[in-house]
C-alpha cells in the first residue's frame, strides 16, 4: 500500500504544538521520522525523544497501534483477514504477520476467533468502589470492569475474549497479577499509582482514550471539547463512542467526559458511580 502524502512544510505552517502535529500526521498517513521531522521543525533525533516522552511511545510505536488497532476492530466485525490487513496498512500478509501478529499475541484469525488461545488471567476483588473484576494478559491490564453481580462482570470478560485461556486466579496470589491488582485498588482508591495497560482500539479511540488521561483529577471536559481538541469538531458523537468502549474503569477516566449543558451524559458503570468519582475529585 503506497504512503500516504503529505503536504509540503511551506505549504502547511508548524503548528503551535509540534507533537500534536506529528500525530496529527500519523494519524492521517504513514509518514517517515524524517517526514515528521520536516512538518515539525524538529530535528528526527529530538523529536523522537519527546514523542516518547510525551506518549510513551516512539512515532514508529504509534503508527503500529494504530495500524494494530483498526486491524482489530475490523476482524471482530467479521470481515475476513485479507481484507481487513489491506485497510489497515499493512501492505502484505507477511507484514501483518511481522508487524501485527506479534502484538495482538495471536495470529489474526485467532483474534477474529474470539482470542482462542491468548491466556488472560483475572480475578474479583472488593474495591472502595464496590465488586471489581481485574484481568490482565501479558502486556497489562486490559479489563477494569465495575459491578454488584459477579456472574455479569465474568460474563463481560468472557463476551469480549469468548475463546481466550481465562485463568481466574486468587488476589495476591499471582506473581503476574498480584502487583498490577494493587495499582488498579490505588487508582480506584483516587491515589497515584502507575498502572501498564495493553489498550486496543481504532486508531481514534486510542487518541480518545490517551486525550481522557491527560484531563486532570478534579476537571472535565465535554464530548464535543474534547472532540476539538482532538482536531474533529464534529466527532462528539465518535468521542462518546470511545467513551463507551472504554474496558478500563477510572484508570481511563471516561468518568470525566460529560455534556455540553453539564449533565453527566452515560457511563459504562453507571451514573451513580460516575457522580461518586467527579464528588471525590473535587473535593
Amino acid at each position: 500500500m503506497p504512503r500516504r502524502s503529505l503536504p509540503t512544510p511551506s505549504a502547511t505552517p508548524v503548528a503551535a504544538d509540534p507533537l500534536e502535529r506529528a500525530r496529527r500526521l500519523l494519524d492521517e498517513g504513514e509518514p517517515s521520522l524524517a517526514d515528521l521531522a520536516s512538518h515539525t521543525g524538529l530535528s528526527a533525533s529530538h523529536l523522537q525523544r519527546r514523542f516518547r516522552a510525551r506518549f510513551g511511545l516512539s512515532p514508529a510505536e504509534y503508527l503500529a497501534r494504530k495500524k494494530l488497532g483498526t486491524l482489530k476492530a475490523a476482524l471482530r466485525e467479521g470481515r475476513d483477514v485479507t481484507t481487513a490487513l489491506y485497510d489497515a496498512g499493512y501492505g502484505s500478509p507477511s507484514r501483518l504477520y511481522e508487524q501485527g501478529a506479534a502484538k495482538l499475541g495471536m495470529t489474526p484469525a485467532t483474534y477474529r476467533a474470539g482470542g482462542r488461545g491468548v491466556a488472560i488471567r483475572w480475578t474479583l476483588v472488593d474495591t472502595v468502589l464496590g465488586r471489581t473484576l481485574v484481568a490482565a494478559t501479558e502486556r497489562g491490564i486490559c479489563a477494569v470492569e465495575l459491578g454488584d453481580d459477579d456472574a455479569a462482570l465474568e460474563r463481560r470478560l468472557r463476551d469480549e475474549f469468548p475463546h481466550a485461556q481465562l485463568e481466574r486466579v486468587e488476589a495476591g496470589r499471582d506473581d503476574f497479577l498480584a502487583p498490577r491488582l494493587q495499582a488498579v485498588a490505588e487508582r480506584l482508591a483516587g491515589r497515584e499509582a502507575d498502572v501498564p495497560v495493553d489498550l486496543l482500539g481504532t486508531g481514534f479511540q486510542q487518541r480518545v482514550w490517551d486525550a481522557l488521561m491527560k484531563v486532570p483529577e478534579g476537571e472535565t471536559v465535554s464530548y464535543a471539547g474534547l472532540a476539538r481538541q482532538l482536531g474533529a469538531p464534529r466527532a462528539a458523537r465518535a468521542v462518546a463512542s470511545a467513551c463507551a468502549h472504554n474496558r478500563i474503569a477510572v484508570v481511563v477516566p471516561c468518568h470525566r467526559v460529560i455534556r455540553g449543558d453539564g449533565s453527566l451524559g452515560g457511563y459504562r458503570w453507571g451514573l451513580p458511580r460516575k457522580q461518586q468519582l467527579l464528588a471525590r475529585e473535587r473535593g
